[in-house]
């Protein structure tokens, strides 16, 4: 081995646990990052399913009947 292979087999030697804890750190840091993506990944098809089951549902429909108001404002205007 050349002098250089040696010195930076040496240089690793030393770092080694701060090299280990780095990846380490990254690791958990990849990690994180997939699981915030897969749960908005999950949220995001969970609410589209539920608003699309909502708007298939029936709605409500009110019926109002102005024939009061009509005749009110009718006897105002005379």
């Amino acid at each position: 081995m050349s002098q250089e292979k040696v010195d930076r087999y040496k240089k690793d030697k030393a770092n080694r646990k701060k090299i280990m804890r780095k990846q380490r750190i990254m690791s958990v840091v990849r990690k994180l990052i997939l699981a915030a993506a897969a749960l908005a990944l999950v949220g995001w098809l969970g609410y589209s399913a539920y608003d699309i089951y909502r708007s298939n549902q029936e709605r409500m429909v009110a019926e109002v009947n102005y024939d009061a108001v009509t005749d009110y404002l009718n006897s105002l205007s005379e």
